[in-house]
């Protein structure tokens, strides 16, 4: 029988295929199953650091991861309203010393305490303290006005700070007035409770001395700084809590469109960190 046209061609096979979506082999349960493991993981971390830590140090915690208000100062005298300065959120004017002290570690010691709510608790404590030390003398009232406060870098500064009506020294000499003498005892009653190392530093305006060789502003800045610690001392303040004396000078002036204003002389007392 002859053959006929197309017998010879291969036969058709149509393959069926069926597809299943995820399925056993799928893979997107791992992802969400390592979302899980890791939330898991974090959730058990967090009970542990509130069962291993005292409440300082998750205070000290907390504040790390606080957003704060409190700018990093260049300068400037921001105080609390108590002392009739500027908030502490304020952008200040005050010449600050140190720079930026780069990046701290995370790890937190077991004792370990500070931040910028720490700083304005100290403020608030020092603040307090001195105000009802002075308030004991209604002359001695008065003098709040020349205390300034802020939080720096370097620690807790307390800025005393002269006027036209006030100076903490006689005239071109390291003695100090009766007034400042009593403000400063009050400084000490309100600072001995925090045990912190104290930087003491002098400041003075830019009058010129007729004979600079003999005395200079740098001589007299520093004296009264130590002058400053001698009184302090004498008020309780251990010897051992002191870590620098230091004088500036006119180096760092608080109004500097005007080196002879006599608020350039000032004394800071820091707490440091």
């Amino acid at each position: 029988m002859p053959a006929k046209e197309g017998d010879n061609l291969p036969p058709i096979i149509v393959k069926k295929v069926t597809v299943i979506e995820g399925g056993h082999h799928g893979g997107a349960w791992k992802v969400a199953y390592a979302d899980f493991v890791t939330a898991m993981m974090a959730f058990f971390l967090l009970l542990w650091l509130l069962g291993a830590t005292t409440e300082d140090q998750r205070k000290g915690l907390a504040d790390y991861f606080t957003p704060t208000l409190v700018k990093v100062k260049d300068s400037g005298a921001g105080a609390n309203g108590l002392l009739a300065g500027a908030s502490l959120t304020d952008v200040d004017d005050y010449p600050n010393r140190q720079g930026q002290t780069g990046n701290k570690g995370i790890t937190i010691p077991r004792d370990a305490s500070g931040g910028p709510k720490e700083a304005a608790r100290m403020i608030q404590r020092i603040t307090a303290r001195t105000k009802e030390k002075l308030a004991q003398n209604a002359k001695l009232a008065k003098l709040m006005s020349q205390v300034k406060m802020v939080d720096t870098t370097e620690g807790v500064r307390i800025d005393l700070v002269d006027d036209a009506d006030f100076s903490m020294f006689n005239l071109g000499t390291t003695v100090l007035t009766g007034e400042a003498t009593a403000l400063l005892g009050a400084i000490a009653i309100a600072i001995e409770p925090e045990e912190r190392k104290i930087i003491v530093r002098g400041h003075t305006d830019s009058l010129k001395w007729k004979h600079p060789g003999r005395v200079n502003n740098w001589s007299l800045s520093a004296g009264r700084a130590e002058a400053t610690r001698q009184t302090l001392m004498n008020e309780g303040i251990p010897d051992a809590s002191f870590r620098r004396i230091e004088g500036v000078a006119d180096t760092e002036l608080l109004i500097k469109d005007d080196p002879s204003d006599p608020r350039n002389r000032r004394i800071s007392i820091v707490l440091a960190h």
